[in-house]
């Protein structure tokens, strides 16, 4: 069994922000699934699908961003769900925008739903899947990735969102390490 988590903020007035690609790319994985976040449980939208004769569940926790972990910690809990097993979609203020950029382990990089993540699974070592925003530093961090996406952005974002829809269906037929050689480009 496999859990795919998109990190965002719930609520109409996040839809189209930095913050929120998680959940934009995970709305859209599902999508060509066809299938919808129809059913709620611990905090969380999800919904099942199978894959290569897995269960995959796709999750949307429904807690501000920083919050998430204890949603992802009751279902991999609940579900017996090994942490080699679950894949984290977020944005990355670290990696240009239109780019993208997959991690084994490591920090959170500042990013508090990573921390909050790690907090809750007592564990740094999680497979990530970062969409980058970069970074204007000339806007207040918290005010920069809860801004909206610009026309060129949304632009940039489309295209690897398309790419995102390819890597998550490799994720379930290639090892983490290929699958980061394949899709980590300099």
């Amino acid at each position: 069994m496999y859990l795919i988590v998109g990190l965002g903020n719930p609520g109409k007035e996040y839809d189209n922000t930095r913050h929120n690609m998680g959940f934009q790319q995970i709305d859209l994985f599902a999508n060509t699934h066809h299938v919808t976040f129809d059913r709620e449980k611990f905090g969380g939208k999800y919904c099942e699908i199978l894959i290569n004769n897995e269960k995959v569940i796709l999750l949307k926790p429904q807690k501000y961003i920083n919050l998430s972990g204890e949603v992802i910690y009751k279902f991999i809990n609940f579900y017996k769900i090994p942490i080699s097993n679950l894949l984290i979609i977020c944005d990355d203020l670290d990696t240009p925008i239109g780019k993208i950029k997959l991690k084994k382990k490591g920090s959170s990089g500042g990013h508090n739903g990573l921390k909050n993540i790690e907090f809750h699974l007592h564990t740094n070592e999680y497979n990530r899947y970062k969409i980058g925003i970069s970074n204007n530093k000339k806007i207040d961090g918290k005010d920069y990735v809860l801004g909206k996406l610009s026309n060129n952005e949304q632009k940039q974002i489309e295209s690897v969102m398309k790419q995102g829809i390819d890597l998550l269906n490799d994720y379930f037929v290639l090892s983490f390490d290929n699958l980061m050689n394949k899709y980590n480009k300099k």
